[in-house]
């Protein structure tokens, strides 16, 4: 179904060969378990999914570089059951979630049958933006030059 060939891609710009293998690898993601991803603040992110049916020892949270993975592997009870409908999937899944650089997890919770996996983003102060003297003089430092010259 998809036929795009990055190469020319890998020739033309530098840098950029890791954007062009995450679209080659792009998979179409589970709809199940549903989730949501909200944005707590500026460098905080939560995601909640619905888990009904499964207990805390039968999911598996793994960050590894900057991928999140999660797994739930649904133990059987061993009773048979006949179901006259069954709108309940409890069924097992894997989800991947890839996280941006510097995003880290720093808990996780199972409540009412829903995980929560709180997120961080922490840049450290080496990447943080900072400003560049011309000459010695910041943007800060005109308005006071100013001022002493007027007086």
């Amino acid at each position: 179904m998809r036929t795009f060939d990055l190469t020319p891609l890998y020739r033309t710009a530098i840098g950029f060969d890791r954007l062009a293998q995450m679209l080659n690898n792009a998979e179409a993601q589970p709809s199940y378990p549903p989730y949501n991803i909200e944005l707590v603040s500026e460098d905080q992110y939560r995601i909640v999914m619905a888990l009904a049916g499964f207990d805390r020892s039968e999911i598996d949270i793994t960050s590894e570089r900057d991928t999140l993975h999660i797994v739930g592997r649904k133990q059987k009870d061993g009773n048979e059951r006949t179901y006259l409908h069954r709108g309940i999937a409890a069924r097992d899944f894997e989800q991947r979630f890839q996280l941006a650089n510097h995003v880290k997890v720093t808990g996780a919770s199972f409540t009412n049958g829903m995980l929560t996996i709180d997120l961080v983003r922490e840049v450290p102060e080496a990447l943080k933006p900072r400003k560049i003297a011309i000459d010695g003089v910041t943007n800060s430092d005109v308005p006071a030059i100013e001022e002493q010259r007027a007086a």
